[in-house]
């Protein structure tokens, strides 16, 4: 039987790594082989190999329909980014079976991913999935499969005039308890632009005044939004990334972050693009105010994949030869990198609880996924050129201008 004589059956892509999956960034070209091997010889059919890519979103609400009858509404879309076809072993022409001999056989391939792909992603309510597929085609029997998934990461440059502008806002709010005015909290903040990559720190810079007569406590998150669309009607899911925890503001007192380190840990980068999943951020401080809800103010935030240039700028041609570092998915720890003043992150014990990444109990399937850990690798600006040799200068051979001619 041809069960005892196939050994091994499987797809094998370049670049992958042992314990992790091969990336590629849109419009690189995928190659790798089907490795066959055989314990002796067989006749074969065809091998064929398909390529796929397709975001689906999927979710289930129950609804009511007077006071006994309820039912449950599905909402499901796809959309489909690839799809490629090959035959890499075709049966001869007379419709015989091909016999391979005892041994290993390998078949390659390749094909080219579109210019335009969203960023692999796994959530609760939908996914954005690539693989590759393989069929072995076997007289009198069934059709061997064989599957290996990839990850496509879609590159954000961060070095971008959008995303370099700074963002700052501002927001008041009136604390009443039992139709008694207690007074006024207001709070500014802003960040020195809006895109980040993970494994930077965000400066935050805000003031908050405490016009009320009891104290308040200031606060600073990371908040992940996934939305899921489908049939005109969303779903989001919200989880926070990270967050820090300020000093209480005593009753009619003022509080400046001069600065305040927030570090992005490893997560996913923004999805914008994609029609029916989006993956979005933004940075949030809020001010708990006892006896009445929170105050909130959010600022936006893009999570890229191309870091900040050391200068602050890049030229396009730059720009547009990047490619993304994917040893991004590699198991590696973090670059070592000077940490930020322990007293400019942490003011209190309770506070430096609150820098420890949310458990998995807390954020459920939200942050889950089998490639989300990307950090880039991160240092510090280098200082400016600088020599005391003049570049350009004066020839010997120029006669001195006489200043009194």
């Amino acid at each position: 039987m041809i069960f005892d004589r196939l050994k091994r059956f499987s797809i094998v892509l370049e670049g992958a790594e042992r314990d992790s999956p091969a990336a590629f960034s849109p419009g690189q070209a995928v190659s790798g082989r089907v490795v066959l091997e055989l314990a002796a010889a067989a006749r074969l059919g065809a091998l064929r190999l398909r390529a796929m890519g397709a975001a689906r979103v999927h979710w289930t609400e129950s609804r009511s329909a007077g006071s006994s009858t309820a039912y449950t509404q599905s909402y499901s879309d796809q959309v489909e980014f690839l799809s490629h076809r090959d035959t890499l072993m075709a049966p001869p022409d007379n419709g015989e079976a091909t016999v391979l001999q005892a041994g290993r056989h390998e078949f390659p391939f390749t094909f080219q991913l579109p210019e335009t792909l969203a960023t692999s992603f796994e959530g609760k309510h939908g996914s954005v999935r690539y693989w590759v597929k393989a069929k072995l085609h076997r007289p009198w029997s069934t059709v061997k499969k064989a599957k290996k998934e990839f990850t496509v990461i879609e590159p954000i440059d961060i070095n971008t005039p959008a995303l370099l502008a700074p963002q700052a806002g501002a927001k008041e709010k009136l604390a009443r308890a039992w139709y008694c005015n207690r007074g006024q909290v207001s709070v500014t903040a802003k960040i020195d632009r809006k895109g980040y990559t993970p494994g930077e720190v965000i400066p935050i810079f805000a003031e908050i005044d405490n016009c009320t007569s009891r104290a308040v406590v200031p606060k600073a998150a990371i908040i992940q939004t996934q939305t899921f669309i489908a049939r005109g009607t969303k779903k989001q899911k919200k989880a926070v990334v990270t967050s820090i925890t300020g000093d209480p503001i005593p009753a009619g007192k003022r509080e400046v972050w001069h600065g305040r380190a927030l570090k992005i840990p490893p997560v996913g980068p923004s999805i914008l693009q994609c029609r029916i999943i989006q993956v979005e951020y933004s940075l949030k401080v809020c001010v708990d105010i006892p006896g009445t809800s929170k105050l909130l103010l959010e600022l936006p935030l893009v999570i890229g994949t191309i870091p900040l240039h050391p200068f602050g700028s890049r030229t396009s041609s730059v720009s547009s030869q990047y490619s993304v570092n994917l040893d991004w998915l590699s198991p590696i720890p973090e670059q070592l990198e000077a940490p930020p003043e322990y007293s400019a992150v942490v003011s209190s014990p309770e506070a430096e609880q609150s820098l420890a990444p949310p458990c998995r109990s807390e954020l459920g399937d939200i942050l889950e996924g089998p490639f989300f850990a990307y950090i880039q690798e991160f240092r510090f600006r280098p200082p400016p050129l600088y020599s005391e040799v003049d570049p350009n200068p004066a020839s010997d051979s120029i006669r001195p201008r006489c200043m009194t001619c």
